[in-house]
This record gives structure tokens, C-alpha cells and sequence, in this order.
């Protein structure tokens, strides 16, 4: 089910994110313009490759949906995008008025069971205390041959740190200080409050355990198809996986 997003998966696809990666402080349009587009493109490429159909008329579920600023590239599917936050701060931030946005946890999802077609998070465990509660939640609400992609940063990877990095080799805590005593002012992701280590091993466990879901694939999301062989790697993917994408359909 991974073929059509695999054809791209290219070098020049990864080249060019990272590229629009390094404007997420300065210039957070450009950076999450350039994650929503990828994001409907692997959700799209993944949900044809599990159904044979296109989403558009399918409902999305977006959890831990920010500012919202995946709505357009979301509603330019004709899917219906529903962005679930638990922050308000964060869900004003940019300005964006999303209509069908919610408020809510993504430790307990405030939707009925089997109620979506696809749900969604990118990025977002690696800030959750209990990454696996809100995985098993968004099982739930999926409907049961529908479709759960859970992508988020890896800790031991170059990115692990967020703003800290790559300082967090040496320690979450090591490096939130020094980003504090460097810039004057504490990070926005600070370790053991609003991020977390969490590696790929720990959510290959869940997803190969969870009894709600079957593991459909598993990839690192930014990297090009002839690098997708390092998460077979115990140690080497913690390190140069970056990001790992799990995707699931969820059991009857």
C-alpha cells in the first residue's frame, strides 16, 4: 500500500524539505506550507493505496492540528479536515479561522467510537507524556478498515531536540538550559514538559502489540524510498531515521 507514496519518496523531495524545514522559527508559513502539501500527499497516496479510492467525501481527523494551518491543503482534496487541539493559545496563533475545529485532548478524543475515515498526527507525539494513549485513542475514533498514520520526530535523531538540537545528545535537560542561557529565553519545546524522548523501537512495540490495529507499514517519512530499509535497524534508526511513520488500519 506504500507504492504510490514510495514513487515520491525522492532524494529531491527530501533535499527540498529540508530546505523549507529550516524556516520552521523564522518563517513558520513556509515551513508548515511545505509539511501540510507533503502531509495530503502521503495521507492521500496511503488512503488510495489501502481502499482504491481518493478522500475526497472522507472525513480527517487531524489530532494536535495547531493553528490549522493544514485546513486549505486538506480542503483542496475535498476531504472534510477536522483539527483537534488542546491548546487555545496555540490554536489562534496564526489567525486562522477553520471551521469544524475543536478543542480538546488527544488522550481522550472528544468524538464517538469508529467515527472518522482517517486520523491523522504529524509531529505531535514526541510532545505527549503518554504518546501510546493517544495512538490507542485515535484507533478508536478511526473506523475499523479505515485509516490511523500516527508520524512523529525521533529523539536520538538530528532532529530530536527541536530548537535545542543537536545539544540534546547530551541530555533534554542539558539542552534546554543552554538554549535558555544562549538566547535569553527558554525553548519553546521544553524537555520533560512539552517534549519527550521517545524513539522508533518504543512505537514499533506498540503497533506491532496494540490488539485494536493491524502494522500496515512503517518508513521514515523523510527520507528517500532506498533509505526506507534503516528502520529494520534496531540502533542505526534511532539515530538516522529522523521521523517514523506508522500506519495502521484499525481492527473490526
Amino acid at each position: 500500500m506504500t507504492r504510490l507514496f514510495a514513487s515520491r519518496a525522492t532524494l529531491r523531495r527530501s533535499v527540498k524539505l529540508l530546505k523549507d524545514f529550516g524556516h520552521e522559527q523564522s518563517a513558520p508559513d513556509i515551513f508548515y506550507g511545505a509539511l501540510a502539501r507533503d502531509s495530503v500527499e502521503l495521507i492521500g497516496d496511503l488512503y488510495r493505496g489501502l481502499t482504491g479510492t481518493d478522500m475526497s467525501a472522507a472525513t480527517v481527523l487531524d489530532v494536535g492540528g495547531g493553528p490549522g494551518y493544514f485546513a486549505e491543503v486538506f480542503g483542496a482534496s475535498c476531504a472534510r479536515y477536522l483539527p483537534v487541539e488542546p491548546d487555545a493559545s496555540e490554536m489562534h496563533a496564526a489567525g486562522l479561522q477553520i471551521p469544524g475545529s475543536v478543542r480538546g485532548s488527544g488522550m481522550a478524543l472528544p468524538f464517538r467510537d469508529d467515527s472518522v475515515d482517517i486520523c491523522f498526527s504529524s509531529n505531535v507525539a514526541e510532545h505527549v507524556r503518554e504518546p501510546w494513549t493517544m495512538a490507542e485513542e485515535m484507533l478508536r475514533v478511526t473506523k475499523p478498515g479505515g485509516l490511523t498514520v500516527l508520524s512523529y520526530t525521533i529523539w536520538f535523531g538530528p532532529f530530536g531536540g527541536h530548537e535545542t538540537r543537536p545539544w540534546h545528545y547530551l541530555g533534554g535537560e542539558y539542552a534546554a538550559r543552554r538554549y535558555t542561557r544562549t538566547t535569553g529565553h527558554e525553548p519553546k519545546n521544553r524537555f520533560g514538559e512539552s517534549l519527550f524522548d521517545i524513539s522508533a523501537s518504543d512505537g514499533l512495540r506498540w503497533a506491532r502489540s496494540t490488539p485494536n490495529a493491524e502494522l500496515l507499514a512503517a518508513f521514515p517519512r523523510y527520507h528517500p524510498r532506498w533509505a526506507w530499509w534503516m528502520m529494520r535497524v534496531p540502533i542505526l534508526r534511532e539515530f538516522l531515521g529522523s521521523n517514523l511513520v506508522l500506519v495502521l488500519k484499525p481492527s473490526a
